[in-house]
């Protein structure tokens, strides 16, 4: 298996407007290397331990994305240089990363996670709850964070109707938050087996793993 053969592969598929995150999670730096070499810039971790531990490690034009879920009391970890950072699922957590990246004088770009799945084991908050954050008075106050769109994981089956309706849900949830919040720009979904129907429904950044790295190690 050729790394660099697979990432090539896969950017050939994916539009300019599209943004391929490469997801380097369970992955050793000499594979991450290999994604660098190739061109690839940014890469996604679901652990900030590890993502830390990579940073250290690895180029500094590296644009490292927090796709896993978020534990807050870890977000200190990361504030110095992580890039986006997608799955922020309420207001708590916006507001530890706003308060971690004021002691770095940064500002972090962050994505709300829309829970579009039928599964209860995915996170994410709903509709409704994006758009009061967006129009609340206390997020008009923290200005540590950037909200540049939304991130939604499908339901895991083939049934390829129903992954086609959730990222369509997650399309037209983003449309009307951005009404509400013109900033918005990025909508996070699609992963190995389904970006191409993603980018379909309007995806504009995408995170394959496995079909640019092969399985994942753990």
């Amino acid at each position: 298996m050729s790394i660099t053969k697979n990432l090539q592969d896969i950017q050939s598929q994916i539009p300019e407007n599209v943004t391929l995150v490469a997801v380097s999670k369970t992955k050793p730096v000499s594979d991450i290397m290999q994604a660098y070499q190739t061109g690839q810039r940014i890469f996604g971790e679901n652990k900030i331990q590890d993502m830390v531990d990579k940073y250290e490690e690895m180029p500094k034009d590296i644009q490292w994305h927090m796709i896993g879920h978020v534990q807050r009391n870890k977000v200190k970890y990361m504030a110095s240089f992580v890039s986006l950072i997608h799955g922020v699922e309420n207001f708590k957590t916006l507001k530890e990363i706003n308060k971690q990246a004021a002691k770095h004088n940064r500002i972090i770009d962050c994505l709300l996670q829309i829970k579009i799945a039928s599964e209860d084991t995915k996170f994410g908050m709903s509709a409704n709850e994006a758009s009061e954050i967006l129009q609340s008075e206390a997020f008009s106050e923290l200005k540590n964070v950037n909200v540049v769109g939304v991130m939604g994981m499908a339901t895991f089956t083939d049934d390829q109707e129903q992954i086609r309706n959730e990222f369509n849900l997650l399309k037209s949830i983003f449309n009307n938050l951005k009404k509400e919040n013109n900033k918005l720009t990025t909508i996070s979904m699609g992963m190995s087996g389904d970006f191409k129907l993603a980018i379909q429904c309007g995806s504009t950044m995408v995170r394959v793993g496995s079909s640019i790295f092969g399985n994942r190690n753990y």
